[in-house]
């Protein structure tokens, strides 16, 4: 019997080969698992290749590892079949992992078959050294590296299972401790076969050459370790672009679910929008339809919000709407849907109620729920809903239906004074539908000429005289009449016509104005009513200046009554507006003076000329101290101010009285006249005034320089 030797280095060689393709197949497995459809077979034909070159070679250079006193021969076509093995029980392996699972029956099972493939890998690659006689083989350790050529594929398929998902570094240290473990195995595997061939003591290799066995070794080394590195940059840039395209494809799942969202919901309240209420609305009465069950829609309205908007701006208002939504949540089922659908109103859907009383109910409890103030911007705020209901089937079987319906019964709500709920009834069509055509009247009623303003004086309280007149405006409805401004401007509010109108309002009474000049009159003064929409526009002072030059009227023939909310929004804005107002002339009054909130110390940096009582106080001020109490009040402080103080809605001879006891420069009411047309005031004028015009006494009395303006001028 020959006796041959190992090699140590080529051994070590061989071990090292052993540990990088097993990592590299752990890696391989990771990668053709994950794969897409279409690339799995690109990855199994790849790494079969890589995995089954690296196997063989260590196998080979195992085999040149191993010296005889004799020269070794190799056939090549016996060597390229055992490469051939390598490739496909690679390949096998590969394909097993691409399951997404597997029993530990299937890995036994699948570990026989690889473990056979290797087996046959080895002793065929033996059977290629070309040596006469025969290699023969110790059974019993021929059994024993076939058993553990079996176990290292049960352990190595066990571990591309175990650890072929993510890419932490807790799996790659175990993948790297897993490739020691695999190398040992094969080297085990390998080298248990070498130790059971036996060559006989006259054996001889057909076609030796002298050839440097460890330079080959080196040579196969270099082609597989090359090719197994090859494989890992390839596997890591796949692995970075899988990430990247991961990355990226979960950033457009994000943006997409994000647009989902905006596109259906409220970016304010986070509540579904129109269109999202809408699709539940329907489907909530498909599901009535085939249950036979009945369903309510609400809609609400913040009531005062316009004020309260302009009050605090609209960061305010945005923080109101969203903590009114926050209650409104909270009143409501799982099953219940609510929606904000623009503005300050929002709509509800109570599905599966068994009649109007659960709808009055809930309704019932939404207004309970607005009995507590709203704390905004360090402010305490009071606001209550509107609601409107309608009922399926009864009020309508179509979503349309339902949600006009509801809509109408709110407006009946808010026409009654709010903070209630209605249910709908069909004479409430006839309301909705004033409504629409009073809003497209309007809009007509700019470009027809259909506004008129009138004229009710403002008369000095001691002397009687008159000396300035508030322009009110009327709308002539063709089929409706006079139109007063109450039923009109809050619709004009809402739909922003407010700008247009002001506008055309200011530049009318200018006109006008200076037109009664023309016309012989003694100068008046003329006050419009400005809205807080209307004040914060950007080019408010060149609007007024150019409304002065169209009617080439002097600027102190011109009063703006501004309300106390509407100066009070972003109070150094409105100062800075006021005084470039003041500066060319005009003057400046704060209309409804004590319905609202003001602060001293803003009030006394504001550049005013008047305040104006409302008429709130006025109308109970002889029978009820307190009210005269107040009107005191506000004269002392605005006298205090150097400020002018006019009272609205007197009415009564006893009511001025107590104005003219109490010190009030200027009162305007039915007790001297009702608004006018502009051709009645001007017979008034010259009625009561005499038809004389003093231009010295009349300048005297109507412009004074501001800082020596004084409470009596």
């Amino acid at each position: 019997m020959v006796n041959g030797s190992f090699n140590a280095w080529l051994v070590t060689l061989s071990f090292v080969v052993a540990v990088c393709v097993s990592y590299t197949a752990l890696n391989l497995a990771s990668r053709v698992a994950t794969a897409q459809r279409r690339y799995v077979g690109m990855w199994l034909a790849g790494g079969a290749v890589a995995m089954g070159v690296g196997i063989w070679s260590m196998h080979f250079i195992g085999m040149l590892a191993f010296s005889l006193p004799i020269p070794l021969a190799y056939d090549i076509p016996k060597t390229l079949i055992s490469l051939l093995i390598a490739v496909l029980v690679s390949g096998f392996a590969l394909v097993i992992v691409t399951r997404r699972r597997a029993s530990l029956v299937r890995l036994a099972g699948s570990a026989v078959v690889m473990g056979l493939g290797i087996a046959a890998m080895h002793y065929s690659g033996m059977g290629a050294i070309r040596i006469v006689p025969l290699i023969t083989y110790e059974p019993k350790l021929l059994i024993a590296s076939i058993v553990i050529a079996i176990l290292a594929s049960f352990v190595a398929l066990w571990l591309f299972f175990q650890l072929r998902g993510g890419a932490s570094w807790r799996i790659l240290v175990q993948r790297t401790l897993a490739s020691l473990v695999m190398g040992a195995a094969i080297c085990g595997m390998h080298y248990t076969g070498m130790f059971a061939s036996q060559f006989a003591p006259d054996s001889y290799c057909v076609g030796a050459t002298s050839a440097n066995s460890t330079w080959l070794a080196l040579i196969i080394a270099g082609f597989s370790l090359g090719g197994l590195l090859i494989t890992m940059i390839l596997l890591l840039y796949d692995s970075h672009l899988e990430s990247r395209s991961r990355q990226h494809a979960t950033a457009l799942e994000s943006a997409n679910a994000r647009l989902q969202h905006l596109a259906t919901h409220d970016s304010l309240t986070e509540l579904p929008n129109r269109l999202l209420f809408d699709d539940r609305l329907s489907q909530a009465i498909s599901y009535a339809e085939r249950h036979g069950g009945r369903i309510a829609v609400l809609v609400l309205d913040l009531d005062r919000f316009k004020m309260i908007n302009d009050s605090l701006g609209h960061h305010g208002g945005d923080e109101l709407l969203k903590e009114a939504a926050n209650r409104l949540r909270g009143m409501l089922r799982k099953s219940d849907t609510l929606a904000r659908t623009g503005g300050d109103e929002f709509v509800l859907i109570a599905d599966e109620i068994e009649g109007e009383s659960d709808a009055e109910q809930l309704a019932q409890r939404l207004l309970e729920s607005f009995a507590r103030s709203f704390h905004i911007l360090d402010v305490d705020i009071h606001t209550s809903p509107s609601i409107g209901i309608s009922v399926y089937p009864q009020d309508g079987a179509r979503a349309s239906d339902l949600i006009k319906h509801a809509d109408a019964a709110m407006y009946h709500s808010k026409k009654v004074g709010g903070n209630t709920y209605t249910f709908f009834a069909p004479s409430m069509h006839e309301f909705a539908q004033e409504r629409v055509e009073l809003e497209n009247g309007l809009r007509r009623a700019l470009v027809k000429g259909e506004l008129e303003l009138h004229y009710q004086p403002k008369v000095h309280v001691t002397s009687g005289h008159i000396s300035s007149t508030e322009a009110l405006i009327r709308w002539r409805h063709p089929k409706r009449g006079l139109v007063p401004p109450g039923d009109f401007i809050p619709l004009a509010e809402e739909t922003g016509l407010i700008l247009q109108i002001g506008e055309w309002v200011l530049r009318q009474a200018c006109r006008q104005a200076r037109e009664w000049q023309l016309q012989g009159l003694a100068p008046v003064r003329v006050a419009v009513n400005m809205s807080a929409l209307q004040f914060r526009q950007k080019n408010l002072v060149d609007i007024v200046q150019s409304a002065l030059a169209d009617a080439d009227l002097e600027p102190t023939y011109l009063e703006i009554e501004l309300t106390e909310s509407a100066v009070m929004h972003n109070a150094a804005s409105s100062a800075a507006i006021l005084e470039r107002l003041s500066r060319i002339g005009v003057h400046i009054s704060i209309d409804d003076f004590g319905t609202g909130y003001s602060s001293l110390s803003y009030l006394r940096r504001f550049p005013l000329d008047k305040l104006k009582i409302d008429r709130s106080f006025i109308k109970d001020v002889v029978a009820n101290p307190e009210d005269a109490a107040i009107v005191h009040a506000i004269i002392s402080l605005a006298h205090s101010l150097r400020l002018k103080v006019i009272a609205e809605g007197v009415e009564t001879e006893q009511q001025l009285q107590l104005l003219r006891d109490l010190g009030c420069d200027q009162y305007q009411g039915f007790f001297c006249s009702p608004a006018m047309s502009a051709d009645e005031f001007a017979e008034m004028i010259r009625a009561h005034n005499g038809g004389k015009f003093d231009p010295l006494a009349t300048m005297s009395r109507l412009y004074v320089p501001r800082k020596r303006r004084t409470a009596a001028s």
